[in-house]
């Protein structure tokens, strides 16, 4: 696994891919320091943090893109997984080297509260746990985007999708408004989200018996829950669509508060993407 995890930082710091992902989070902190604290004489660090987030929707997908993508491209996937290393240590070993890569920006960012410190009073309590955040939000966005690029052999594709879904989380906040929060609109986003869903097991297991059964399974279930408590059904998909705002768990953080459930979620979501990575590997292998 940890040679898996060099190999994967040697690549990518030979191929520039790594270099740029450095380069593009360390010029947007500069930009934002020099604007929010040396010119706005902003005390808070967290400011820089907060705007610096969205950098994470072009950095993340290229850092990311060839993880898995151009090894399935370049069939050298089939050497990794005809190697002694199980499907979960070869990606663990992936993931650690995109930590790896992202850690090295974030030691040099670790360095600006102490310019701070120079020109007046901070609270390094309060800066430092806005700065574990974003570090655990950016390994968090890493993992989706080693998910996604073990879904295709396009190290272009992989980069798009990355970025559409990076995107689509970034904005999920805004998303929610657009549907309303009634219960009977509710129950009928769940019957169409139950019926995509069917139709994705369906597609992933190819067998029609298990689709049907989910189908009928979850719109009855939806249907019954809702004849009994219709007012439950209230908020359901604002509900849903905040499991995904992965940026909102950060906004805690950069109030200075170690936000215990904002480390379970980005944990979860590192853990779960990783899963499904596996899963999507062992799937292709056993194809």
């Amino acid at each position: 696994m940890l040679a898996i995890c060099k190999k994967e930082i040697l690549s990518c710091m030979n191929s520039m891919v790594g270099c740029v992902f450095i380069a593009l989070l360390l010029a947007l902190c500069g930009v934002y320091f020099t604007a929010y604290h040396l010119n706005g004489a902003y005390p808070k660090f967290s400011y820089t943090l907060q705007g610096m987030s969205v950098v994470f929707l072009i950095a993340v997908p290229i850092l990311t893109m060839r993880s898995l993508a151009e090894e399935r491209r370049q069939k050298t996937d089939q050497l990794l997984l005809t190697s002694p290393v199980s499907v979960p240590r070869i990606v663990f070993g992936k993931y650690l080297a995109l930590v790896g890569i992202f850690a090295i920006p974030m030691v040099v960012i670790c360095f600006y509260p102490l310019i701070l410190r120079a020109f007046g009073s901070i609270s390094f309590r309060e800066t430092y746990t806005g700065v574990f955040g974003f570090f655990l939000m950016g390994c968090a966005y890493l993992s989706i985007g080693l998910l996604v690029s073990s879904l295709t052999e396009s190290t272009i594709i992989s980069a798009v999708i990355c970025f559409l879904v990076l995107f689509l989380t970034y904005l999920m906040d805004g998303i929610e408004n657009f549907f309303p929060s009634t219960s009977a609109a509710s129950f009928i986003s769940l019957l169409v989200l139950f019926a995509i869903l069917s139709l994705l097991i369906w597609h992933w297991t190819k067998n029609s018996l298990i689709g049907g059964i989910c189908l009928v399974g979850s719109e009855a279930a939806c249907a019954i829950c809702y004849r009994v408590s219709a007012s439950s059904f209230q908020g359901v998909i604002q509900k849903i669509l905040d499991v995904f705002y992965i940026s909102g768990r950060f906004s805690n953080f950069a109030d200075g508060i170690f936000d215990i459930d904002g480390v379970v979620y980005f944990l979860l979501v590192i853990v779960i993407c990783l899963f499904l990575t596996v899963q999507s590997i062992q799937k292709r292998r056993w194809s």
